[in-house]
């Protein structure tokens, strides 16, 4: 289009001044202009693209493969397409790389009538994350260069790579029953010891159970109720605001966190005890789809701006996976982890309000912060004291900034505990567990 007004004009002063050669040559010129637009609209609406991926979901480390398959589906040959199968920007310049591609994604062809090119290539997840791979974009033109277009010739596939999981050593994740009088919504384990209570016998009560004295004050037997003497599994409270974290540490930091909640996940999981995970951080395919992505891009930067994320999230809703058992209790808290993203809306210390209600109080909040404020543990220390038993592990690599955490915790009486790098994962809790 941006020839065509010169064209015009050079075509009228010709007319005006009877220029009969300059005039044919701009008949000539916007002759051409009309057969390649139409050339162009024709090759870029008839050609078609296919995306096949081996995999949806992969641990970290692994390899998925893609192969990109290109048809001309109309009468005409296309003269030359550029395919290019986009993928997130950031995940690639990324140091490390989050994405290592082994194989060109980027193709240039020639299709005849009816004509199709396949390229394959690998991709080699060395992150968790939800990846976008996709859209491919198509490109195509006429031979002058007069005339561009673009389409988006398969829709994104989104693959999930899972959290590294990490075996720990020695963990015992049954807690010290909290301070104050707790009220439990079912009882795990019984100390035969404290007697909360008398209630009437129930068919199935063993006769050690019974309450004579109740019995025989009554005339109908009575049984005993045990108040529980351990409270079971944890509730893992994982801080992933943006704020909180050094950019100077960024993504180290935020990368031990999850990791450390995922094999910590693992481990309730693996003694059959009941885990469940809340978070403020944002979900990536909850992103995608508020987003969404461009499926017609009329330029190459519309489709680039459709395969990337929003830099800032004023996301309010927590992410919560309630507390339980299972496998799938597993795989639903792993797929959480692989999505969460960093967000500048929810606070750690809102996060704790909003969602207090929501915890049980039968398993351990565990904390998993790169620091703590004053709000922060404020926040913990007002759960401790409703009657939760609380505790924290703090990822932060330098003595003083843990000893600057610690003693916002400490003086709300949190325990905190701290987790320096991936290789104190496997021992962090043995060395707790010793120390208690």
């Amino acid at each position: 289009m941006k020839w065509l007004v010169p064209t015009l004009l050079i075509l009228l002063v010709a007319m005006v001044f009877n220029l009969g050669l300059l005039a044919y040559a701009m008949y000539a010129l916007l002759g051409a202009m009309l057969v390649s637009r139409v050339m162009t609209r024709q090759w870029v609406e008839h050609l078609g693209g296919e995306r096949r991926c081996n995999r949806d979901a992969c641990n970290v480390g692994e390899t998925v493969a893609v192969v990109v398959t290109v048809k001309n589906e109309g009468r005409l040959p296309v003269a030359w397409v550029l395919m290019e199968d986009l993928l997130p920007r950031q995940a690639l310049v990324q140091r490390p790389p989050r994405i290592k591609v082994h194989g060109s994604r980027l193709q240039l062809a020639m299709l005849g009538r009816g004509g199709t090119r396949t390229f394959p290539y690998q991709l080699e997840f060395n992150q968790r994350g939800y990846y976008q791979i996709g859209p491919l974009v198509l490109e195509t033109g006429d031979l002058f260069g007069l005339h561009r277009r673009w389409r988006a010739g398969a829709d994104p596939h989104f693959v999930l790579v899972y959290p590294e999981v990490v075996p720990l050593e020695g963990y015992d994740v049954a807690s010290r029953r909290p301070i104050g009088e707790v009220r439990m919504s079912h009882r795990l384990f019984e100390d035969p010891t404290r007697i909360a209570g008398v209630r009437a016998y129930q068919s199935g009560d063993p006769l050690n159970r019974v309450h004579w004295r109740a019995t025989a004050r009554t005339g109908e037997l009575h049984s005993k109720v045990y108040e529980p003497s351990s409270i079971a599994g944890s509730t893992i409270l994982l801080e992933f605001n943006t704020a909180a974290y050094d950019p100077s540490h960024e993504p180290y930091c935020s990368e031990l966190a999850v990791t450390a909640t995922a094999s910590l996940a693992n481990a309730l999981y693996q003694m059959n005890q009941q885990v469940g995970l809340v978070t403020n951080g944002r979900d990536a395919a909850d992103r995608i789809r508020r987003e969404g992505w461009d499926p017609d891009p009329r330029s190459r930067k519309a489709a680039f701006r459709s395969r990337e994320m929003l830099a800032a999230s004023d996301r309010l809703r927590p992410q919560i996976v309630p507390t339980g058992r299972g496998a799938d209790q597993l795989m639903r808290i792993l797929e959480t982890l692989a999505r969460v993203e960093q967000t500048d809306g929810l606070s750690f210390a809102g996060l704790v309000l909003e969602t207090a209600s929501r915890l049980p109080r039968d398993a351990t909040v565990l904390a998993i912060l790169p620091s703590a404020t004053a709000e922060t543990a404020v926040a913990l220390g007002n759960l401790r004291r409703q009657g939760f038993a609380v505790e924290a592990i703090v990822t932060a690599y330098y003595e003083h900034d843990f000893e600057k955490a610690a003693g916002n915790l400490l003086a709300e009486g949190v325990p905190p505990r701290q987790l320096r790098d991936r290789d104190g994962i496997a021992t962090m809790c043995r060395d707790y567990v010793l120390t208690r």
